[in-house]
């Protein structure tokens, strides 16, 4: 799969808000070519929590065990929730990654390296051992979202 194939499926599920910083839109700097995707169906950026996946394609500070570095390298970051995580990494969100995981393995699904007490699941250049897991994981995850995004603005009954 490529950065663009993955942009192209989410974006064309329901209520998503895709954005991809530039320069000179006033994001940081840091965040310049990577993507994020956040479930905002009046397509306003959300003024709280967090997307539901994203797509980096540089080492972030304190964030360099995927290996980012590496040229065409990137990763899809998802909050796939407790069931997904547990069902894809063989245990929970707070308990440690075993010691024979890396990160930074490509085409495998893993416990994002700073995340994954959240639940957060990454796919480092998802491929063909990985792009129906990681097309799942991502439904999933805009599923996830747009329930929170409904029980937070859905008036709780009388």
């Amino acid at each position: 799969m490529t950065k663009d194939e993955i942009i192209s499926f989410v974006s064309g599920l329901d209520g998503v808000l895709t954005l991809t910083p530039r320069p000179g839109d006033g994001t940081p700097e840091i965040s310049w070519g990577d993507t994020f995707f956040s479930y905002a169906p009046d397509g306003t950026a959300p003024p709280a929590g967090q997307p539901f996946a994203t797509i980096v394609t540089k080492n972030y500070p304190g964030d360099e065990t995927s290996r980012l570095d590496r040229p065409g390298t990137f990763r899809v970051n998802i909050a796939a929730g407790k069931e997904a995580f547990c069902r894809h990494t063989g245990h929970t969100p707070r308990e440690p990654a075993p010691a024979t995981s890396d990160p930074g393995a490509t085409d495998t699904v893993t416990a994002h390296p700073l995340y994954a007490a959240a639940a957060w699941l990454a796919v480092v250049n998802p491929g063909e051992r990985t792009e129906a897991a990681t097309r799942d994981l991502l439904r999933t995850a805009h599923r996830l979202a747009r329930a929170r995004h409904d029980r937070r603005t859905t008036p709780a009954p009388r």
